[in-house]
């Protein structure tokens, strides 16, 4: 999955996205949620952090070239979405104003921002999972509560 957040206007704007696999949909506090987790060194936690909406985009298994580009190369210095041949899709009306998804995704899913939480590598009950961290550039959980859905049939 791509994880967005920022501001589109016209294909442009102040907005980054970035591949992701840790995650996961729920329920919490009453509300159907998703969570996902950034460390504080990508260019997208800047991103996420300041905006009140976040959306994650799903694709096939066609678009696994797509995924790699936006995990290796930094929107900081490279135009991913043009770099990977996708369409960022700016949402306008309604509970998903504000996202950011991509038109090639087969899901997206738009989230407003409910809670983040530092990881703490005292609470880590298993040791080897410090192995994760070199750099110590423990994860940020972002918690959104799921506003929209929208899936592509066209793919």
């Amino acid at each position: 999955m791509l994880i967005t957040a920022g501001n589109l206007r016209e294909g442009r704007g102040n907005w980054n996205t970035m591949t992701a696999s840790w995650g996961g949909l729920g329920v919490l506090w009453g509300r159907n949620v998703a969570f996902m987790f950034i460390r504080p060194t990508r260019y997208t936690f800047e991103f996420t952090r300041a905006a009140s909406l976040f959306t994650l985009s799903f694709f096939d298994k066609n678009h696994r070239r797509a995924l790699e580009i936006c995990g290796d190369c930094s929107g900081r210095d490279t135009d991913k979405a043009a770099e990977a041949g996708l369409t960022p899709l700016g949402f306008e009306g309604g509970k998903a104003a504000g996202g950011i998804g991509f038109r090639e995704a087969s899901e997206i899913v738009v989230c407003r921002k409910l809670y983040t939480h530092d990881f703490d590598p005292s609470g880590f009950l298993d040791p080897s999972i410090e192995e994760n961290y070199p750099e110590w550039d423990y994860h940020r959980m972002f918690i959104g509560e799921i506003s929209a859905l929208m899936i592509n049939r066209g793919i």
